[in-house]
């Protein structure tokens, strides 16, 4: 375990170096710090700076736990964006902890604005990405071992392992967005028509109503 914990030191250490170099998906910041004013009602490109700011605007320790993944999907996603952490605004980095049950899926999904990284925690990972192509990009990722997730592409994690499992991702971007493929299509609002969703999926409309009333919750 302390060899397991000095490993994830290293490789956070190295995600974070990697993604807040000059590839970073957001602009160049254009002083030391700009912590987000979150309630500031200025529309703009990320957020207004704060006037006063203070360490815990540079702190977040929602990553160091587990979190339930008793849900539909097995799994759960616990941001570490500017949300939680202003301190971020115009830094161009963020992290996420994913956790997931024996059987536990993190559903197709794209982040439109950043490119990932996944590091495995514990436990064993079936990961992949489809390129616009059409190709699937997959791998079994175990313990210690990172996959990458191009951006803009849709991609997935299910953990097909007896035992829980949990990753850390890095991304390029303090607000990457996520759009779940499923949840976008079958439960947007106002909803998409069912003759659009049963043609493009070659399903019936009863089955467009379905899948639409699983997913209304999910939106």
């Amino acid at each position: 375990m302390v060899a397991a914990g000095k490993l994830f030191v290293v490789v956070i250490t190295v995600l974070i170096a990697t993604i807040s170099n000059s590839v970073s998906a957001d602009p160049d910041m254009l002083q030391d710090v700009c912590v987000a004013d979150l309630n500031s009602a200025v529309k703009m490109n990320g957020y207004a700076c704060k006037a006063n700011f203070s360490a815990s605007d540079f702190f977040f320790a929602g990553l160091a736990k587990p979190q339930p993944t008793n849900n539909m999907l097995g799994s759960v996603i616990t941001f570490a964006d500017v949300m939680q952490i202003p301190g971020l605004n115009t830094l161009g980095v963020s992290m996420a902890r994913l956790d997931f049950a024996p059987g536990g899926l993190n559903q197709p999904h794209t982040h439109q604005r950043a490119t990932e990284m996944l590091f495995v925690l514990y436990g064993e990972l079936d990961a992949g990405f489809i390129t616009t192509a059409n190709v699937l990009v997959s791998k079994t990722i175990k313990q210690g071992e990172i996959i990458t997730f191009p951006r803009g592409l849709v991609h997935f994690q299910i953990n097909n392992g007896k035992g829980p499992a949990a990753a850390i991702a890095g991304f390029n971007s303090q607000y990457p967005g996520r759009q779940n493929i499923a949840t976008a299509l079958f439960a947007a609002t106002p909803p998409v028509s069912d003759s659009v969703l049963s043609k493009a999926f070659q399903i019936s409309y009863q089955e467009v109503d379905a899948i639409k009333s699983k997913l209304a919750g999910e939106s």
